[in-house]
């Protein structure tokens, strides 16, 4: 298993998603409509997804991805790799022309995320991570046109990056922040009086906490595998923690896709 390879396969790829994604961005065109759990599709959402297939499946290494088709548990959990894809995550942010969307691809190990990558396409941002080498940041990511991964990381910022902050600074959904999580919040005031709560779509929270911008990000609403794979790499790969709200690990490939309430801290 040749993970550096694998990383820069995943980092074209999605270079290249949001390349498709910024082509429906820049429209009007978006064939907005709503999947069977009511989340919305767009015609971003299916082209990236396209686009990120026909660069992994060179890998022979199995494609689970938000838009794929997903097999039963019976055949996936005989998996000991696969990809882990939510080709635009964030969809709710995007029609909403915020920016705040990410192309999230993670390479999974039996249940555990052992490398990822996530890009913002509309800053040309790139975080990757191998959980055994660490966890990075680019900028202007399109503009490396060499992707083998130690050329990526020679131009890269090893996470997390030093910040001066005197504000303890919570990070949670711009879309999804529930009444848990308000609570959750109020009682943390408590222990830091100058927390600062921001709110953030996407992968782009876990972002945060990987690179030091933020301290703490507790979900306690619903999210997906897909949705969280890509950014549990990058944070323990730069040293943070993601924890279930009981203290235990948080596993893939679940039969029940559906991930659990979550803690991230820095």
């Amino acid at each position: 298993m040749n993970l550096k390879k694998l990383i820069s396969i995943a980092v074209k790829a999605s270079i290249e998603a949001g390349k498709e994604i910024l082509k429906v961005y820049n429209t009007d065109n978006f064939y907005e409509e709503k999947k069977t759990d009511n989340s919305p599709i767009t015609l971003a959402d299916i082209n990236a997804h396209n686009k990120i297939v026909s660069f992994l499946e060179k890998t022979n290494i199995p494609i689970l991805s938000e838009e794929g088709i997903h097999l039963s548990y019976e055949e996936r959990k005989k998996w000991e790799y696969f990809w882990l894809v939510d080709p635009l995550d964030g969809t709710k942010e995007f029609i909403k022309r915020n920016g705040e969307f990410t192309v999230n691809i993670a390479l999974i190990k039996k249940n555990t995320p052992i490398a990822s990558v996530i890009y913002v396409p509309v800053r040309e941002v790139l975080y990757f991570a191998d959980i055994e080498v660490g966890a990075y940041k680019i900028e202007n990511a399109t503009s490396i046109s060499n992707t083998n991964f130690d050329n990526i990381k020679k131009y890269s910022k090893k996470l997390p990056l030093p910040k001066n902050k005197d504000k303890y600074i919570v990070v949670g959904s711009r879309s999804h922040l529930n009444e848990k999580t308000k609570k959750y919040i109020e009682k943390l005031k408590a222990e830091h009086p100058n927390l600062e709560l921001m709110q953030v779509g996407s992968s782009l929270k876990l972002c945060m906490i990987a690179e030091g911008k933020a301290d703490i990000y507790p979900r306690f609403g619903p999210t997906m595998e897909w949705d969280i794979a890509s950014g549990h790499a990058i944070v323990i790969a730069s040293g943070a923690s993601i924890l279930k709200t009981d203290g235990s690990s948080i596993v893939y490939n679940k039969k029940n896709l559906l991930s659990p309430h979550f803690i991230v801290k820095r």
